[in-house]
């Protein structure tokens, strides 16, 4: 962990990917899972809820620091959506290291741009 870059996540997000992902944060809200829904709401396919955009975010920074990683706080601001078939990359940076707390800001792209970014405050158990 002793590099300011992180290496970059990617994810592709399958249908079943997001569909699975909102059930199992227990989102049942229709343009998580049903396309036919999700396109008659405006929508060009069904997408990433905010649960799963959240938890992507802390992965991506806890699979880097390591398993002594405890998330401090979280300041993300939410961008394009995340549609099925397309694929969602995060990258990072680590901006400062003050009194044990390690920040990282974050972004996570699709092709439509940012779908995330923002600031993930962290320190190290055990250091």
């Amino acid at each position: 962990m002793s590099e300011d870059a992180l290496p970059e996540l990617s994810i592709e997000l399958t249908p079943t990917v997001v569909v699975s992902t909102a059930l199992a944060t227990m989102d049942f809200t229709p343009v998580h899972h049903d396309t036919q829904l999700a396109r008659a709401q405006g929508s060009k396919d069904i997408f990433l809820n905010i649960l799963t955009t959240m938890g992507l975010v802390e992965r991506y920074v806890t699979d880097w620091a390591g398993p002594g990683a405890v998330i401090r706080s979280i300041n993300v601001k939410l961008g394009v959506p995340a549609y099925a078939g397309d694929r969602l990359s995060f990258n990072g940076t680590v901006v400062s290291r003050e009194g044990g707390r390690i920040a990282v800001e974050v972004r996570g792209k699709v092709s439509l741009g940012d779908h995330a970014t923002g600031t993930v405050t962290l320190t190290l158990e055990g250091e």
